[in-house]
Protein backbone atom coordinates (compact mmCIF):
# COMPACT_ATOMS: atom_id res chain seq x y z
CA UNK A 1 0.00 0.00 0.00
CA UNK A 2 0.95 3.46 -0.54
CA UNK A 3 0.84 6.57 1.55
CA UNK A 4 1.83 9.63 1.69
CA UNK A 5 4.42 10.78 4.55
CA UNK A 6 5.60 14.03 5.88
CA UNK A 7 8.87 13.71 7.80
CA UNK A 8 11.00 16.38 8.73
CA UNK A 9 14.52 16.57 8.19
CA UNK A 10 17.29 18.09 10.01
CA UNK A 11 16.62 21.45 8.36
CA UNK A 12 13.18 21.33 9.67
CA UNK A 13 11.57 21.27 6.15
CA UNK A 14 8.89 18.93 5.76
CA UNK A 15 10.19 15.88 2.71
CA UNK A 16 7.81 14.27 1.06
CA UNK A 17 7.46 10.58 0.81
CA UNK A 18 5.01 7.66 -0.45
CA UNK A 19 5.28 3.63 0.18
CA UNK A 20 6.13 1.91 -2.87
CA UNK A 21 7.21 -1.78 -2.63
CA UNK A 22 8.07 -1.55 0.65
CA UNK A 23 10.08 1.36 0.48
CA UNK A 24 9.72 4.99 1.53
CA UNK A 25 10.58 6.93 -1.92
CA UNK A 26 11.14 11.06 -1.49
CA UNK A 27 9.61 12.93 -4.16
CA UNK A 28 9.34 16.76 -4.79
CA UNK A 29 8.13 19.41 -2.03
CA UNK A 30 6.55 21.44 -4.74
CA UNK A 31 3.34 20.62 -6.49
CA UNK A 32 4.06 21.23 -9.39
CA UNK A 33 6.90 19.10 -9.58
CA UNK A 34 4.87 16.43 -7.98
CA UNK A 35 2.90 16.17 -11.25
CA UNK A 36 5.46 16.85 -13.52
CA UNK A 37 7.04 13.88 -12.31
CA UNK A 38 4.28 11.19 -11.78
CA UNK A 39 3.25 12.36 -15.83
CA UNK A 40 7.21 11.51 -16.76
CA UNK A 41 6.78 8.07 -14.51
CA UNK A 42 3.44 7.27 -16.13
CA UNK A 43 4.75 7.93 -20.13
CA UNK A 44 8.11 6.53 -19.02
CA UNK A 45 6.34 3.41 -17.99
CA UNK A 46 4.03 2.96 -20.72
CA UNK A 47 7.54 2.84 -22.88
CA UNK A 48 8.53 0.21 -20.51
CA UNK A 49 9.37 -2.17 -23.85
CA UNK A 50 12.69 0.46 -24.48
CA UNK A 51 16.08 -0.65 -22.16
CA UNK A 52 16.20 1.05 -18.83
CA UNK A 53 12.49 2.41 -18.47
CA UNK A 54 10.07 -0.31 -17.19
CA UNK A 55 6.38 -1.38 -16.73
CA UNK A 56 6.80 -0.52 -12.73
CA UNK A 57 6.83 3.21 -13.21
CA UNK A 58 3.24 3.20 -14.37
CA UNK A 59 2.15 2.11 -10.92
CA UNK A 60 4.83 5.02 -8.94
CA UNK A 61 3.53 7.84 -11.00
CA UNK A 62 -0.13 6.77 -10.14
CA UNK A 63 1.45 7.17 -6.30
CA UNK A 64 3.01 10.38 -6.94
CA UNK A 65 -0.27 11.60 -8.62
CA UNK A 66 -2.21 10.63 -5.88
CA UNK A 67 -0.25 13.27 -3.38
CA UNK A 68 -1.77 16.04 -5.19
CA UNK A 69 -4.99 14.83 -7.66
CA UNK A 70 -8.33 14.20 -5.46
CA UNK A 71 -9.57 12.11 -8.57
CA UNK A 72 -6.16 9.86 -9.33
CA UNK A 73 -6.50 9.14 -5.34
CA UNK A 74 -9.67 7.56 -5.20
CA UNK A 75 -8.96 5.85 -8.54
CA UNK A 76 -5.68 4.40 -6.74
CA UNK A 77 -7.83 3.66 -3.65
CA UNK A 78 -10.42 1.85 -5.08
CA UNK A 79 -7.84 0.05 -7.03
CA UNK A 80 -6.13 -0.64 -3.75
CA UNK A 81 -9.20 -2.12 -2.21
CA UNK A 82 -10.32 -4.48 -5.27
CA UNK A 83 -6.72 -5.82 -5.35
CA UNK A 84 -6.61 -6.33 -1.47
CA UNK A 85 -10.35 -8.38 -1.79
CA UNK A 86 -8.75 -10.35 -4.91
CA UNK A 87 -5.40 -11.07 -3.40
CA UNK A 88 -8.04 -12.18 0.17
CA UNK A 89 -10.61 -14.49 -2.04
CA UNK A 90 -7.73 -16.57 -3.98
CA UNK A 91 -4.21 -16.46 -1.52
CA UNK A 92 -5.54 -15.28 2.03
CA UNK A 93 -1.80 -15.98 3.36
CA UNK A 94 0.24 -13.99 1.30
CA UNK A 95 -2.32 -11.37 1.53
CA UNK A 96 -2.23 -10.88 5.61
CA UNK A 97 1.46 -11.15 5.26
CA UNK A 98 1.34 -8.39 2.88
CA UNK A 99 -1.03 -6.54 4.77
CA UNK A 100 -4.23 -6.79 3.54
CA UNK A 101 -6.54 -8.26 6.40
CA UNK A 102 -9.79 -9.67 6.71
CA UNK A 103 -12.06 -7.99 4.46
CA UNK A 104 -14.94 -6.12 6.04
CA UNK A 105 -17.59 -7.56 3.66
CA UNK A 106 -17.88 -10.12 1.10
CA UNK A 107 -19.95 -7.92 -1.49
CA UNK A 108 -16.72 -7.18 -4.05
Amino acid sequence: MSHYIGTLCEEGIIVAKVNFAGYKVNIPGHPLLRVVFGIVLIVGGVLGFLPILGFWMVPLGVIVLSVDLPPVRRFRRNATVKIGYWLHKRWPGLAKKIGYGAPRDEKL
